[in-house]
Order: structure tokens, then C-alpha cells, then sequence
């Protein structure tokens, strides 16, 4: 356990510097080959425990150290204690103890190992009112950062409690069944010939009652099943696509929507996206299906001239690079890496790729713009512009019921995902 609470204070240290987690995590994997299934466990329980819930171990952490400031390695040490003590089921003493222990890698000073021990102990002794006085601060009480705290207050006063408390829960697992191969209610079946239960929640959504990984699925390597968010489900039956037609999934690493359009209508689809490595990802997907587009090009969706063959296409899914504020509960690092000047700057690039990708979908057909992202800056705002500088642009999915005002704010499940279907009239 010393290893995987080492490994996981050296990752947290890592993301709260301006590193990936998920890019960290794969690095950890292929760094310690020997790791097992189980230390891999751990090590990712502890790296997001951390980070879902840094807002209030930061406080307390600060209460408790008053003015000794330890070094950043020991600092973190102690966050992966207190996230242990708090979140875990380990006894006390042991997590103590290990954290101790642990602490003797980083420094050979005893007065340091004296510190590590007292923290710990102190919070076991006061824990109750330590987690009171870190809820006094809003960022110690919703662990995310104030500006984002205000921002949601701002923008959805009835619901920015709910958010903040969706995005610190687990995420859910949901399922699409790819009903080339076999049908939801078959499939429903195989799952519950493998003890395992499955909700419908949306027209192909199943979400598992308890997630598991993906080789335990059955039919999974055979193409009867992806995992991919049903709130991200919505964008391939939103689009419209019917056979024969020439579409564009832009921006479409790592792949799961473009093999939702190929499972709903025989379509030419092109798939774009700017990063080489993570089309290999999108290849590896439709390999798996058994699904085929007609062009994969890696190129930027913002200037089309480079790539583009002159041919108009139907209809255009345009998943733009965003915040990603919509899956902090798969991402909790997200919280901590943004910052409120960067949301001018996604901005400024989505409006860049749906002027470029407007100019290439042909008259009467349809933009599908979709962001994992909940501020408005990124969302409604971006598309209230647009339509301003292009009456042509009429917006369809102003009434459509399961996503009022085309926003999915995130909750037990699904992300939040914003979508807006512009028709070129």
C-alpha cells in the first residue's frame, strides 16, 4: 500500500502543477509494469478521490498544519492520508501508520515524519470539527474553485447546488447497444445471463448497476456494445442521418459518435481530427465494430481548405475542443486545471471551426454544434452569436424535450453535454 499511496501523491502533486491525470495514470502504467490490477486500483482511487475532493482536504490540510509548511512531496502525502481517513474503509491506525511509513521515502528527517504523524492523529481526534470549519469556505464546502462556484451560481441559480454535487459523485456506466448486431432487449439479456442488471434510460442507453471493466462485458469484442455517456448518445440521433448521405464527424477522436452514426444509417462519413495518435484510437473503435468510413483525415476542422474536397457535405457533427465542465465526475482535474480566462479562448476557437465547417455543409442541410461543456460563454451564448451574424442559421432543437434549450446539465445519468442543430435555409 506504501507504493500506491506513494505513486498516487507524486501523481496529485503532477495535475495540481498543470499535468493530464489520465495521460499521468497511462505514463504510471507504463513506467512500473509490475504493478498489479489491484495496486493499479489503488492508485487510481486515491489520485481521484484526492482530486474530486481537494476543495475540502485543502482546507482542512491548512488547518491543521497552521503555519508549518511541509515540503510539496509530503504535502500531497498527507492529502492521500486524509482522503483515506474521510473516503476509505482502511482503519485509521493502519492508514496512519502507512502514510508514516511512506514518508520515510520522501525524507530521511525525523522531525518531518514526527509532523506526518501528529497531522494525522489530530485529524482522527477532530475530525468532526475540522470538516465543519473546512465547509465554513464555499470551496472547502463544494470542493471546486470559487470563480467556478460563482460562475454556476450566476448562470443556473435553481440548479448550481445539483451541479456541483453531480460533478464530486462517481460517474455512471451506460452502455450503447449496437443494434446492427443484436437488439436492447437481447442484450439485456446476455447482461442478466451474466449476472448483471441493466436500466434503460434512453432510446439505446443501458445504465449498469454496478460498472465493470470493459472485458467483463459480454459481446464486447465482438461489436455488440460500446460504453459511451447517453447524454453523448444524443448527438449521432440528434443529427438526422439517413442512408447515402455525405457526412462529417469533425473533431471526432476517440471515435464514439462516429460509430454511432455508422450503427443508426449507411452514411459516406468523413472523420477529422487534428491528433494522428487519437485517430488510431477512432480505428481501433470501428475495427472492433466491424464498422467502415469512407475517409479518415487528420487535419484542423477550422481550415477546411487544407483538406477539404469541394463536395458539400449533408450533415456535419461538430464536437468542439471545450472546457469540458459537463464530466468534471470522470474528469475531477478539470476543475482544478481551468481557469476562468480560458473559457475566452475555447470560445474563440468554437466559433472559428463553426464558421469554417458552415461554409462547407450544403444548403438545407444540418450542423449538429455539441460541447461536453455547461457555461453559456461556450454554449448558448456562442450560438446566439453565430445566428446573429448568419440569418440563414435556423436553430431546430429549441424544442426538442429531452434537452431543453439543448443543455444536459450532469446528474446520476449522464454528463452535461450542450447541443444545437442549425439548419442552413
Amino acid at each position: 500500500m506504501v507504493k500506491t499511496q506513494l505513486i498516487a501523491a507524486g501523481i496529485v502533486n503532477a495535475v495540481l502543477h498543470g499535468a493530464n491525470l489520465t495521460r499521468l495514470l497511462q505514463e504510471c502504467w507504463q513506467k512500473h509494469p509490475a504493478l498489479s490490477q489491484q495496486q493499479k486500483g489503488a492508485i487510481q482511487d486515491f489520485s481521484y478521490g484526492v482530486l474530486r475532493y481537494y476543495g475540502q482536504l485543502a482546507e482542512i490540510l491548512a488547518n491543521l498544519l497552521a503555519k508549518k509548511t511541509p515540503d510539496n512531496s509530503i504535502y500531497y502525502l498527507l492529502l492521500i492520508g486524509l482522503y483515506q481517513l474521510l473516503y476509505s474503509k482502511s482503519p485509521a491506525y493502519t492508514v496512519t501508520d502507512q502514510i508514516v511509513t511512506a514518508s520515510r521515502a520522501l525524507s530521511s528527517n525525523k522531525k518531518i515524519q514526527g509532523l506526518v504523524n501528529a497531522v494525522l492523529r489530530s485529524f482522527i481526534r477532530r475530525k468532526e470539527s475540522l470538516i465543519a470549519k473546512a465547509t465554513e469556505k464555499e470551496v472547502g464546502f463544494y470542493s471546486h474553485p470559487q470563480w467556478w462556484i460563482n460562475k454556476l451560481r450566476t448562470q443556473y441559480p435553481q440548479h448550481f447546488e445539483a451541479i456541483l454535487a453531480a460533478d464530486n459523485k462517481h460517474p455512471p456506466m451506460t452502455l450503447r447497444v449496437n443494434q446492427r448486431k443484436i437488439s436492447i432487449t437481447a442484450y439485456q439479456q446476455l447482461l442478466a445471463a451474466h449476472d448483471m442488471e441493466a436500466q434503460l434510460i434512453w432510446p439505446e442507453a443501458l445504465l449498469l448497476k454496478n460498472p465493470v471493466g470493459v472485458d467483463k462485458l459480454p459481446g464486447f469484442y465482438d461489436g455488440l456494445v460500446s460504453v459511451q455517456d447517453a447524454g453523448a448518445q444524443r448527438a449521432a440521433e440528434l443529427l438526422d442521418v439517413r442512408p447515402d448521405m455525405h457526412v462529417l464527424d469533425a473533431c471526432a477522436a476517440p471515435g464514439g459518435k462516429s460509430a454511432h452514426l455508422l450503427e443508426l444509417a449507411d452514411v459516406s462519413l468523413t472523420i477529422l481530427d487534428n491528433d494522428e495518435d487519437r485517430l488510431a484510437l477512432v480505428r481501433q473503435n470501428l475495427s472492433r465494430l466491424q464498422l467502415q468510413a469512407a475517409q479518415i483525415i487528420c487535419g484542423d476542422a477550422a481550415t477546411p481548405d487544407a483538406w477539404w474536397n469541394g463536395r458539400p457535405f449533408d450533415r456535419i457533427l461538430a464536437d468542439v475542443p471545450c472546457s469540458a465542465s459537463g464530466v468534471v465526475s470522470r474528469h475531477p482535474d478539470i476543475k482544478w486545471l481551468r481557469r476562468e480566462s480560458d473559457l475566452k479562448k475555447f470560445a474563440a476557437d468554437q466559433n472559428a471551426i463553426l464558421n469554417a465547417l458552415w461554409k462547407i455543409l450544403a444548403r438545407n442541410g444540418k450542423l449538429l454544434y455539441v460541447t461536453c461543456s455547461i457555461f453559456h460563454e461556450e454554449n448558448k451564448l456562442q450560438v446566439a452569436q453565430f445566428i446573429q451574424q448568419h440569418p440563414e442559421a435556423h436553430l431546430l432543437t429549441r424544442s426538442d424535450p429531452m434537452i431543453p434549450n439543448g443543455q444536459l446539465l450532469p446528474d446520476m445519468y449522464h454528463d452535461g453535454f450542450f447541443y444545437a442543430l442549425l439548419q442552413k435555409r
